[in-house]
This record gives C-alpha cells, sequence and structure tokens, in this order.
C-alpha cells in the first residue's frame, strides 16, 4: 500500500523532475498529514532543492517518530535526506532506530558500518564491525573489524586505549593466519600496518621471512618486496637489506630497490673498522650495478644507480672510496642523452653538488659536446634530443653559477629559435623542437626578469614578455599539444593583463576533476581582477561543482574498497578525500565564487536580500581551521630546469602576475560577506568586530594579497566604518565619504593624461576593476542606509551618482583609446627594430620569420584589453543608485 502510493514520487525523481515530485509528495501529504514515507521523501527533496534548513527540520520530526521507523520507505528517505545535508550522525540514527525493529538485519548494521567508514566515524565504525562479526561468520567482517580497529587507534587522542585497540587487532590477524585465513596481499597489508603502527619492525620481518608461509605472497607483490628491504633498515639488519636488495635487484629493475640498496651499503661503509672493509662493500654493489647494466632492460637504472652510489658516498665523506660522480654523470649523459628523461634523471645529481670546481667541470665538459650536438641535430631524433638535453643542463649550470646578465642568458638563442620554431623537424612537429622552444623562451622570460629587475624597467620588461610569448604561441601553433608551452602562455598573457586569451588557452587545456584541485588557480580568480568576472565565475562554478560531486562521490568509493576488499586503499582514500575537502584552493575557489555573486548588480531588493540571508556562519575561519587545510596545488607543473630554491632564477615565482591566494585571502574573503551581511543587518557589535578582524588581517598580509586586493579590502573597511558612523544621525559623514570616494576616483582612468601601453599592460585594468567592484558595494551601503530610513542615504546616493558619471565617461575613453591605439602602439614600442637591444636577435625573428604568429598575439592582446574595458565598462552602466 505505502510503496504504491509513493510510486509516483519515486517515479519523477528518477526522471529527475524534483519540482515535479516535491509537488506528488504535497499532493499525497494533504491526504494524509502523517504519511512518515512522504514526510521522508520530501525531506530529501528539500536537501537537494537547495532549502537546507527545511529539509533538516522535516527530517528531524520524522526521526523523533519512533513508530515510523520500522517503515523502509521511511528509512531510504530519511537516510537519503541526511546524507545530502552532510549530517553522517543523524543518518546512522536513522539506522539504529531501524535496529530496534530488527535488531539482526545484517544490512542496517552493514549500513551503519559504511556510513561511520565513509565519514571517519571510526568509533561508530567499530562498533559496527563488532555487531556484524557477531551476526555472521563471513571472514571479511573480521578485517573490517581489524581495519576499524587500526583506524580508531591511528587517528585517536587517547593514549590509553589506543594499545589496547592495537593488540587485539594483532590478536585477531594473528588468528586469521592461524586459521589459514589470510588470503590476499591486502589483508597481509592490514597485518603490516597494525604491527608498524606499534613499531614492531622486528616482528614484521618475521612476518615477512624468505621462509615463512606468506612468502609466496610477498614475492609477487613488487611493493611488499621494497617494504621488507626498507624493514631491514629500519632495525638496522643491513646486511639482510642488501641481500634482500640483490634478490630482488635480480629479477626486477625498480629505483625504490636501488635506494636502499645504497642506503645500506653507505650505512655500513660508514660503520667498517677497516678500509678494506669498506672497499669491499663498495665493490660488491659496483660490482652489481656494472653486471646489471649489462642486462636488457635494466642498463638505465643500473647506471643511474652508479651516479646516486657515488653522489651518496660523497655526501657522507667517504668520497675518496669511489670514483667522480661528475664523471660517472657523464658517462651516463653519452648513453642515454637520446632520452627525453635524461635530463630528468641526472638533473638532482648535479643540483647535489655546487661547489665551484665541480661546476667548472660540468662547463667543461658542455662546452666539448655543445657544438657537436648543435651540428648534427638534424640528423635524426636522437641527435636532436640529445642537444635538446645539453641545453637544458646549460640553462641549469648557468643558473647554479649565480649567472645574472642577460646577454650571457640571450647567447645562442637564435639557434634554438630556428630549430624550435623554423625548422623542417619544427614543422613535422618532432618532440625535440617543441622542447627546443620551451628552452628558447625560458631564456627569453629569465633575461627579460635579470635585465629589468628595477621599477622603473617594467616598461621595457613587458615588451620583452611579449616576444617570448610571441615565442610561445609560435610553439603552440606547431604542436598543439605542448602542456608547457601553454601553461607559459597562460602565465605571461595574465602578467599583461590579457585575460581572454589565457582563459582560451586554459580551456584547451581540458583540465578537470581533480585538476581543478591542483591546477585551477592557474586562472581561477584572474578575470575577477580583470573585469571578465562573468567567465571567472563559470570557472568557479565548475570548481564548486566538482568539490560537491567529490564530496559525494569519494564516500562511495571508500564503501567500496570495504566491500571489495582493497583495505590497503583506506588510508590512501580517507587522506585524498581529508586533503581535498579541506583544500586550500577549494576555499579560494569559493570564496572566488561568493566574491562574484557579489560583484553582480541587483536592484536595492536583491541587493539587500542577498547580504541579508547570506550564510555567513559557514565560511568563518579560526587559525585551527586555516591550519588545518591542505595545498594541493601543483607548482611544479611549470616544468622548471632549476632548483626551486634559487628564487632569482624561478619562473613559476617570476611569472605570477599577483600572490598566489593562501590563508590570508580565504580569511579576508571570508569576513568581507559576514561585513556586509552584519551591515544591512544593522548588527553594529558584529560589524565592528569583523571590521577589527579585517583590519588585522589586511594589516598583517606581508604581501600575501595583490595591491588590488588590499585596495578593495581596505575600502570595504571604509565602507563598515561609514555605516557605523552614518547610522548615528548626529555624525558628520562628509570627510570618511570624500576618502571612500577618493579611492575609486584615483583608480579611475586620468581624463586629464592620455593613457599608456605600460599602464594598460600593468595595473590600470586591475585598479579600475577594483574600483568598480568597491563600487558596486557602496551602492549596497546606500541601500542598507534607505532601507534603515538613515539620513546619510541621500548625501551617499548623490555622490555615487555624480561618481559613476565620472567613470562612465573615463572609461568609455578608455575603450576608445584602446580600440584606436593599442594596436599600433604594440608594433611601436614592443616590436620596434634595435639591433643594440639584448633582445634584437628575438625581435627579429618573430617580426620576421613568425610575423602571422606575431601579429595573431598582438591581436590577442589589444582583444583581451578591449574586453576587460567593455565589461567593466558594462557594470559601470549597470550600477546605478
Amino acid at each position: 500500500m505505502e510503496g504504491r502510493q509513493l510510486r509516483p514520487i519515486y517515479d519523477a525523481l528518477e526522471l529527475p523532475d524534483t519540482k515535479y515530485a516535491e509537488e506528488e509528495c504535497e499532493k499525497l501529504l494533504r491526504k494524509h498529514p502523517n504519511h512518515y514515507g512522504a514526510q521522508s521523501i520530501k525531506a530529501f527533496i528539500l536537501a537537494r532543492s537547495g532549502r537546507p534548513n527545511e529539509a533538516l527540520l522535516l527530517g528531524q520530526s520524522v526521526l523523533n517518530t519512533p513508530s515510523a521507523m520500522a517503515s523502509a520507505h521511511v528509512q531510504q528517505g530519511l537516510s537519503l535526506a541526511f546524507r545530502a545535508l552532510g549530517r553522517p550522525r543523524e543518518e546512522i540514527m536513522v539506522y539504529t532506530a531501524a535496529l530496534s525493529f530488527s535488531p539482526n538485519d545484517e544490512s542496517l548494521h552493514t549500513k551503519v558500518f559504511k556510513t561511520a567508514a565513509r565519514n571517519s566515524m571510526f568509533k561508530e565504525q567499530h562498533h559496527a564491525a563488532i555487531q556484524l562479526s557477531k551476526l555472521s561468520k563471513q571472514q571479511k567482517y573480521v578485517w573490517w573489524l581489524v581495519v576499524s580497529l587500526f583506524l580508531q587507534a591511528k587517528h585517536s587522542k587517547d593514549d590509553v586505549s589506543a594499545p589496547v585497540q592495537l593488540k587485539l587487532a594483532e590478536r585477531l590477524v594473528e588468528k586469521a593466519v592461524t586459521d589459514g585465513q589470510l588470503t590476499s596481499t591486502e589483508e597481509l597489508r592490514v597485518y603490516l600496518d597494525v604491527l608498524d603502527i606499534q613499531d614492531k619492525h622486528e616482528q614484521m620481518t618475521e612476518v615477512m621471512a624468505d621462509n615463512g608461509q606468506l612468502a609466496a605472497m610477498i614475492s609477487n607483490d613488487p611493493d611488499l618486496v621494497t617494504q621488507r628491504i626498507n624493514l631491514f633498515i629500519k632495525i638496522g639488519a643491513y646486511n639482510k637489506a642488501i641481500m634482500a636488495a640483490i634478490a630482488a635487484l635480480e629479477s626486477r629493475d625498480n629505483w625504490a630497490d636501488y635506494k636502499l640498496y645504497i642506503e645500506a651499503v653507505v650505512t655500513l661503509v660508514g660503520q667498517a673498522a677497516d678500509a678494506e672493509a669498506k672497499h669491499s662493500l663498495v665493490a660488491g654493489i659496483s660490482s652489481n650495478f656494472e653486471r646489471w647494466a649489462g642486462v636488457r632492460g635494466k642498463a638505465r637504472g643500473a647506471k643511474l644507480a652508479q651516479v646516486a652510489l657515488a653522489t651518496r658516498m660523497h655526501e657522507a665523506g667517504h668520497g675518496d672510496i669511489v670514483g667522480s660522480p661528475e664523471a660517472l654523470i657523464w658517462d651516463y649523459l653519452t648513453e642515454f642523452q637520446q632520452k627525453a628523461i635524461c635530463y630528468s634523471d641526472i638533473m638532482q645529481f648535479i643540483v647535489a653538488r655546487r661547489e665551484p670546481s665541480v661546476l667548472e667541470y660540468h662547463q667543461a665538459q658542455l662546452e666539448q659536446r655543445l657544438p657537436a650536438a648543435r651540428d648534427s641535430a638534424t640528423n635524426s631524433d636522437d641527435a636532436a634530443q640529445a642537444w635538446v638535453n645539453l641545453e637544458k643542463i646549460r640553462y641549469l649550470l648557468q643558473a647554479l653559477m649565480g649567472e645574472t646578465d642577460p646577454k650571457a642568458w640571450m647567447a645562442g638563442i637564435e639557434p634554438l629559435l630556428k630549430f624550435g620554431l623554423g625548422s623542417s623537424q619544427a614543422r613535422k612537429k618532432q618532440p625535440s623542437c617543441s622542447d627546443m622552444a620551451f628552452i628558447a623562451s625560458q631564456r627569453i622570460i629569465q633575461a627579460a626578469f635579470l635585465a629589468y629587475s628595477a621599477a622603473d624597467q617594467r616598461e621595457q620588461l613587458h615588451s620583452a614578455l611579449f616576444k617570448a610569448l610571441c615565442v610561445l604561441e609560435s610553439g603552440i601553433q606547431l604542436n598543439d599539444n605542448s602542456f608547457l608551452l601553454k601553461l607559459y602562455a597562460i602565465r605571461l598573457y595574465l602578467y599583461l593583463s590579457c585575460y581572454e586569451r589565457a582563459q582560451t588557452i586554459y580551456d584547451t587545456l581540458r583540465i578537470k576533476h581533480v585538476q581543478l584541485d591542483t591546477l585551477g588557480h592557474l586562472i581561477i580568480g584572474h578575470g575577477m581582477a580583470l573585469g571578465c568576472f562573468a567567465l571567472d565565475m563559470e570557472l568557479c562554478y565548475n570548481g564548486v561543482t566538482f568539490y560537491d560531486r567529490f564530496q559525494s562521490k569519494m564516500p562511495r568509493d571508500i564503501e567500496a574498497v570495504y566491500q571489495q576488499g582493497t583495505y590497503s586503499n583506506v588510508q590512501d582514500f580517507l587522506e585524498f578525500q581529508s586533503n581535498i575537502v579541506h583544500s586550500v584552493q577549494r576555499e579560494c575557489t569559493h570564496r572566488y565564487a561568493l566574491r562574484g555573486e557579489g560583484y553582480e548588480y541587483g536592484n536595492a531588493k536583491e541587493t539587500l536580500a542577498r547580504w541579508e540571508e547570506a550564510d555567513v556562519s559557514s565560511i568563518e575561519h579560526s587559525e585551527q581551521t586555516l591550519s588545518a587545510l591542505h595545498d594541493n596545488r601543483d607548482v611544479s607543473v611549470m616544468g622548471l630546469l632549476t632548483p626551486k630554491d634559487m628564487a632569482q632564477w624561478d619562473l613559476e615565482l617570476l611569472t605570477q602576475s599577483t600572490p598566489i591566494p593562501g590563508h590570508d585571502f580565504i580569511r579576508a574573503f571570508s569576513l568581507v560577506p559576514q561585513v556586509m551581511h552584519y551591515l544591512v543587518c544593522a548588527d553594529i557589535e558584529s560589524l565592528q568586530e569583523k571590521l577589527s578582524e579585517l583590519t588585522l588581517v589586511v594589516d598583517n598580509t606581508n604581501d600575501t594579497l595583490s595591491r588590488q586586493d588590499v585596495l578593495f579590502v581596505r575600502g570595504i573597511i571604509d565602507v563598515g566604518s561609514l555605516y557605523i558612523q552614518a547610522s548615528d544621525p548626529q555624525n558628520e559623514i562628509d570627510d570618511q565619504l570624500s576618502r571612500l570616494l577618493s579611492v575609486i576616483r584615483t583608480n579611475l582612468p586620468s581624463n586629464e593624461l592620455d593613457p599608456s601601453l605600460f599602464s594598460l599592460s600593468s595595473d590600470g585594468i586591475r585598479n579600475l576593476s577594483a574600483a568598480a567592484e568597491l563600487f558596486t558595494y557602496m551602492l549596497a551601503l546606500k541601500h542598507a542606509l534607505s532601507a534603515q530610513r538613515l539620513p546619510a542615504a541621500n548625501a551617499v546616493g548623490l555622490a555615487l551618482s555624480q561618481l559613476r558619471k565620472e567613470a562612465l565617461k573615463s572609461v568609455n575613453t578608455l575603450r576608445g583609446w584602446v580600440d584606436k591605439n593599442t594596436r599600433a602602439l604594440v608594433e611601436e614600442q614592443w616590436l620596434a627594430e634595435n639591433d643594440d637591444d639584448i633582445f634584437a636577435d628575438v625581435k627579429r625573428f618573430v617580426v620576421g620569420g613568425q610575423k602571422q604568429t606575431t601579429s595573431m598575439v598582438t591581436k590577442a592582446c589589444t582583444t583581451s584589453w578591449l574586453r576587460s574595458v567593455k565589461n567593466l565598462l558594462s557594470q559601470w552602466e549597470k550600477c546605478s543608485s
């Protein structure tokens, strides 16, 4: 009967047609007001429709009706509702209430377990696992219990109970081993985790012994083999570690095993009492590496291990026993320089030893090889790749030797450009040509920042970066799959305030899913800073959608881990889930989305309602919650040819147009909506508190916020202070109002002075965007004063009306100037011939050989600037007081 009554609602949800499903619920509830099944499903529909408060109130009402919980329909509807609301405790209460009617229902106990598991509720998970193991003799429930005990102990803050839980877990596993119930490597890993967390490393080696009953299982799993070698090192059994590593490397080529083998030998060398013993140890490992180097499929790993051994021995003070790491590096290069990965292999070992004499040795070796490699590059793909690897080493050595002369960085740039962009190999899309174009562009960028580092040289810097952009775009034209060329192009377009083209290139990267968390920082937020907030909002919403979907999908993956018995993934999945849910980029994306919504113009009623109804409690942050955030953003993706500890040669850092947002940004743009909420709600006390917090943040940013963000935040503080002053009709507001209006006027285009290409490509658009954004918040202030019938509303309204007229005039003038003049100015100022210029070779190349692409880049810049200015003009036109 109940199922038949609810069928129309289920059918509507399957379509899915949430609105029709809600109508069917209401229809049924009009006939049967106490139909708990309909109420529970309605709670789910409300949760899905963005009405969490109504959903929670209705769901708790049904949950507090014990008799209702006997119905499977109520259980299903309520559990879905509480899951959609992110209320796992209430979801568990649904199943617990249902168990009072069916205490031995295995499926209900399983639901309790899985709900607890996917929400890291380890205590509840443990108790559910106990009940399941009592109800059923299925062995999987024993392992569910073991994993639950392990997780509860690992994450427990109770130093007394944790050891007891781990001991119980250990006994359960030992019994499983005795009974022959440990049957998979997944279960073995759980056993090892239980022992490892107790520091029972000796016992772990016994479990993993060669002649043990689990030996076959271990030998067939490469990760367990490596873990066994590492265990021997942990307990100081270095000889056993060496034997285990040799046995492993005889049958496979695993870099982790090589590193552990080297570490064990170097440690024993340090402990050896005499020179003979030291030499014997080194001779043994060297002999094995030589032997493996002659085996097909092992040569690269074994040869690189020789370099790693020599480097590690020198680090440990035993360099006299081994040969020169530097000689081995060049031997390795001779054999493998035709492989694209060669540079990545040896970079770490070059960087490890930065003594002048060592770098001079590398430089001498490079100079011997580079001319011949350059001359033979067109002979074959392998020869071209060899030249690419040597050019990367040349770049690295210049940085390590502290080269600051931009002319030295530009030396030999012409052959790189010709091969990377103008050769027949380039037209055939040979990968080495894209690499060479990338190296050339990095050299130009590096030289630009070294040549024009002073504040008064930024105009020249922009000119040089424009040429680098032409090189990057030429490379992209030849190879549209080059991720690195596109990343640097995005960076430089944003540096020159050209958002539209940067966003177009970003779209071609097809960044989605978890990459939105690791790479979203490359573009998200820049549109708002450059007047393109609508495009930016779309990216923000894509990011928000990913995070929301992740929160619903990842728990299902955690459930699947238990169902499939892949227990070793539990910790990884929980950590991954925590890292994404508590992600710095997630918080930044949400704050940008909120910021964009505040930027949208609405009439007085809509604006006040938006701020009044804002859920400000959910975006509050403390030092504790901020410190718990995890920064997953990948800055290594920029393909740097230098180590990260060299700031002057760190192109990832140098090409940032604004600081990457972090804790200060999150705090500031969590507080801005709170300030506006309390202002609109006339809560003076709370407003003063939030203004104090916001002032503290902006006064202590230490350059972690952009200049425009600081300008905007200080403007919001002034907006809040002006409201407090105006809330008392006896107070004068003229001085405060004039100061706030002056901030906006200062950042509008000047009507007296002609704009310049440099002002446009540096701070001009950014300042104008900050001014327009701040003006929208001043409008909200005016609407709040009017709604509260405060006398200051009229003065503020008149002042804003006058300011808007000035802004429209100046921005419209700027639009006309950009449309008419910028293309010609780019050609005159950024592409003018000058043989004495450091970048003369690059100029001649891009203007001559790459004329079509250069014209495209010029158009992309001018079009992007024009789009930004038009968007901002439209924003000012919409904003009416």
